[in-house]
């Protein structure tokens, strides 16, 4: 079904077997966590840990732990043929495809707590997804060992967890911060894009367009925190969008600003629609000097 040059892995005893390999040869691995359904955006990650490793891994699981009541686990878009063929086109070696009895084996219930952080932003309307998602990379660390591994800033609120969970639990590999790739019409990518109809997606481009606007008005020195209520108050307005938040946060210790305080180096401009059966999440960086990072 891929092609012949691409490795496919789908045990974890395997896994484990030929990651003893590559070590026996001095190869160092880098490790690209996804789950399916690839586009532009996980192919860039690709490209860019290709470079500093010998030996890239891809796993592809749609991780049903990280699904909530009622979301789209069932649904979600899958194409394994195609995703197989474009690992091979950027120089993927091996694919680690599992099954869910392979990464939650039955009497499976213990599980990556994401703190005080994983209560913020997307937290309040995802209930256990950051549980879900820290116990599978967790998971994934624990078998591949990989020297480097890569995070695109998209999901910039599961980037900040996946580090400070590393941190605390003592792994120390290298984890890659990975660009956000943007469709030509500005909305950022996603698997999720695909559900959108034309008209809704024309309206989602209100998140990225707030974002951005909000940005720069903080940049050039706008109070946050009316700006904050002003942009809310835009999206609010659209009418086939949801709005679900609009949050700024210090980079450092994801913690939201109150008012009045001094803007820290770092920060994170974070929002979320939802957009007929589309759930969009977006960000913008303003990072060290106040420039904007789009």
């Amino acid at each position: 079904m891929s092609p012949d040059r691409l490795l496919e892995i789908a045990s974890v005893a395997e896994l484990v077997r030929r990651r003893a390999e590559w070590e026996a040869e001095g190869r160092r691995v880098g490790l690209v966590p996804t789950m399916g359904f690839l586009h532009e955006g996980h192919l860039e990650l690709m490209r860019r840990l290709r470079q500093r490793c010998d030996t890239l891994l891809v796993s592809i699981f749609v991780n049903p732990s990280q699904f909530g009541h009622g979301e789209d686990l069932a649904a979600y878009p899958r194409d394994p043929v195609r995703d197989a063929e474009l690992c091979a086109s950027v120089g993927v070696d091996a694919l680690f495809l599992p099954a869910p009895e392979e990464v939650y084996p039955p009497g499976f219930d213990t599980w990556i707590h994401p703190g005080m952080a994983g209560e913020r932003a997307c937290g309040p309307w995802r209930p256990g997804h950051f549980r879900g998602v820290l116990t599978v990379v967790y998971r994934l660390f624990h078998w591949v060992r990989p020297q480097v591994s890569i995070f695109g800033r998209k999901d910039a609120q599961q980037l900040w967890l996946i580090r400070r969970m590393a941190r605390d639990m003592g792994l120390e590999h290298r984890i890659e911060e990975g660009p956000l790739v943007r469709d030509p019409d500005g909305l950022a990518m996603s698997s999720r894009n695909i559900y959108l109809q034309p008209e809704e997606r024309e309206a989602a481009l209100a998140l990225p367009r707030t974002l951005q606007a909000l940005a720069r008005e903080i940049a050039a020195g706008g109070n946050p925190q009316q700006l904050l209520a002003e942009a809310w108050q835009r999206l609010r307005s659209e009418k086939l969008l949801q709005p679900q938040y609009l949050e700024l946060v210090d980079w450092q210790d994801f913690r939201q600003l109150q008012e009045g305080e001094t803007l820290p180096q770092d920060l994170v401009l974070l929002g979320a629609v939802k957009a007929g059966k589309a759930r969009l999440i977006d960000n913008v960086f303003l990072r060290k000097g106040r420039e904007v990072e789009i």
